[in-house]
């Protein structure tokens, strides 16, 4: 858990006991935490959870987000470059591209533009709309 070094926290380690939804918002409830009061001194503590970094989720279309970084991404076949990092914005993820001509590009991370990863073959397939991989040719109208 990363807290202030100042927090009665510091240095320990919790046990998630639930996990429940209320308005669309995740609360955990967490061992030997019985109380409001106790859980306030817990508000922005940062979560971190121990995980095989290597194991592949049982779920369908499901993964970590580093396990993304280092993939090959294709294009009709063709590797047009690997997956630099992904980046969390409010609408969607983005990954972040570095193409095999060395420039980054931002690539929505939707099933439209995205419609396959696979990591336990190491590659994403893209389809991208035109122009976010090369330059368009002005209609000069």
């Amino acid at each position: 858990m990363q807290v202030p070094d100042s927090s009665p926290w510091f240095g320990k380690t919790v046990t998630v006991t639930e996990l429940r939804w209320y308005n669309s918002q995740p609360v955990l409830f967490l061992e030997g935490i019985s109380d409001r009061t106790q859980a306030e001194t817990l508000i922005k503590a940062i979560l971190l959870v121990e995980q095989d970094l290597t194991e592949i989720p049982a779920e369908p279309e499901a993964w970590y987000q580093q396990q993304l970084v280092g993939l090959k991404v294709m294009r009709d076949g063709s590797q047009v470059g690997t997956v630099l990092r992904v980046e969390d914005y409010p609408s969607q993820d983005m990954l972040i591209v570095k193409t095999t001509d060395d420039r980054e590009v931002m690539v929505p991370f939707v099933k439209a533009i995205v419609p396959e990863v696979n990591v336990a073959e190491q590659f994403i397939s893209i389809t991208p709309p035109a122009g976010l991989f090369e330059e368009l040719e002005e209609t000069g109208e």
